[in-house]
């Protein structure tokens, strides 16, 4: 395994402190305590005389207001979040009120721990370019204290030749505001079917929600419910479940004069409250040739992990919704650009250590998948997967792998589907395409690299990719070079 088959650009995104956002703050809620110090927190602050609580308020805006759009819209809002913690006897004015918000706010540095794990796609924006330049958006995987990931972004502009300019990231982040959404009863059926809920509860809400519904409708069936099925013992634990698995669709959207790199897709559920995981972005093109961007990502709440996918026209709005079936039950799912003979596909490691082929069904989960690549090559032996989306090209659909080998040391590897029939694996790469090197090797996780998606631009392949989740580099490919060295034959 020699690495070296691709070429390193020398430009790397290190992860940067400053890139911070406002996240509610409550005193002590991680023990028992919580009550009393919040209560008497606030208490405090009513106890400052008018002219001190506006010195504060002021001195504190100042501070960190230009570090945040509309800070004072968001200390009134975590104000309005713990007003019931403000004595009923007390009368706190407008400037006070900010005050308790902005004790009760904190700033969280988004990938102060580690920065790593970059998908690339073409970017909305291709305004003010030369010949031969293409701005991609980079998908990020950030990572701030607790081990708790988001979503981020940068902007990079590839070309004329082998250039590559990464575009400023400064200015304030923004977590977006929920959005509208339209659920979907197919997805509702697949979540309780998958998690077992076969009630008459649920059958009977099954049957009362229209095809797509959005949160009126929903409750306005629960409240429907006949008493004979409202009473029943059982009934509460199938409400809560039914809600839980209804919220797992959801929608963010971010205001308009953002720019992409400000944008941070943030935990929004309890079942991603760990984190959002190693976004994998790819342009999709429908049969009438409509492009929208998509990506899966693994939720993860401390215990479980949960696969999703994200449907954005012009990664502005996003609307999230789950994946169900057997196809995925585990991490690193990666879609097609496009429908194959009418089927959609996407890449799976259900097994936990096998590259699979799953193809989506009517009822919207995706099927048991079949095995394209599994463990065999001295630097994989312990597990492969996906690093991205299949990339389409002339001589089939190019896959890039990771395998991991001895001493838990992660290495990209690449291989060629067959264009109609992707259960097939035509070649492979006999060797690595891109292993750690000597400067790669330390990190927040040693000896490891790893690319959620990579993609074609002029006869290079470009791959993102995260460096011991320390920084994320660049390196290209001769796409020629790239198949001309694999290895024909099928992979098993």
């Amino acid at each position: 395994m020699t690495g070296t088959l691709a070429t390193r650009l020398g430009l790397t995104l290190a992860p940067d402190p400053r890139r911070v956002i406002v996240k509610l703050f409550v005193p002590g809620e991680d023990a028992a305590v919580a009550h009393t110090r919040a209560h008497d927190l606030v208490d405090r602050i009513a106890d400052l005389d008018a002219d001190e609580t506006e010195i504060l308020l002021r001195r504190t805006l100042g501070d960190f207001g230009d570090r945040h759009r509309d800070l004072a819209g968001t200390f009134q809002h975590h104000y309005e979040l713990v007003r019931h913690r403000v004595a009923r006897t007390r009368q706190l004015s407008p400037t006070a009120r900010l005050l308790v918000g902005a004790y009760f706010s904190h700033e969280y540095a988004v990938e102060a721990a580690a920065l790593c794990n970059p998908s690339m796609v073409a970017h909305p924006d291709q305004s003010e370019l030369r010949p031969g330049q293409l701005r991609v958006a980079v998908s990020l995987r950030q990572i701030g204290e607790g081990h708790l990931s988001s979503i981020g972004f940068a902007s990079v502009v590839l070309g004329p030749g082998s250039h590559l300019a990464v575009q400023g990231r400064s200015g304030p982040l923004v977590t977006g505001r929920p959005g509208h959404v339209q659920h979907r009863r197919d997805l509702l059926a697949a979540g309780l079917r998958e998690e077992g809920w076969d009630n008459e509860v649920c059958a009977t809400v099954l049957a009362a929600l229209p095809e797509h519904y959005d949160e009126a409708d929903f409750e306005r069936v629960l409240a429907a419910l006949p008493p004979d099925l409202l009473y029943r013992s059982t009934t509460p634990d199938t409400l809560e479940q039914l809600r839980r698995t209804a919220a797992a669709s959801y929608a963010v959207a971010f205001p308009a004069d953002t720019l992409l790199h400000e944008r941070v897709l943030w935990p929004a559920t309890a079942a991603e409250s760990n984190g959002m995981e190693d976004a994998r972005f790819v342009k999709f093109v429908d049969d009438a040739g409509v492009p929208t961007y998509r990506a899966t990502y693994t939720a993860y709440d401390g215990r479980r992990i949960a696969p999703r996918t994200v449907i954005s026209e012009d990664l502005r709005h996003f609307r999230i919704d789950p994946m169900r079936g057997p196809g995925a039950r585990n991490k690193g799912i990666a879609l097609f650009p496009r429908a194959v003979h009418g089927r959609h596909l996407a890449l799976c490691r259900s097994d936990g250590e096998t590259i699979g082929l799953t193809a989506l069904a009517d009822d919207n989960a995706w099927r048991a998948p079949v095995p394209l690549h599994g463990p065999r090559r001295s630097w994989e032996l312990i597990q492969v997967g996906n690093c991205g989306s299949p990339i389409e090209t002339e001589a089939g659909w190019l896959v890039l792998t990771h395998g991991v080998g001895p001493m838990r040391r992660y290495a990209i590897g690449a291989l060629l589907l067959d264009l109609h029939r992707p259960e097939q694996v035509i070649a492979e790469l006999p060797g690595a395409l891109l292993a750690p090197d000597d400067t790669e090797r330390e990190g927040y996780v040693p000896n490891v690299v790893y690319s959620c998606g990579a993609l074609l631009h002029g006869d290079l392949l470009w791959l993102p990719y995260g460096a011991s989740d320390a920084r994320v580099g660049f390196a290209t490919v001769p796409l020629a070079t790239l198949v001309e060295v694999m290895v024909r034959g099928r992979s098993s």
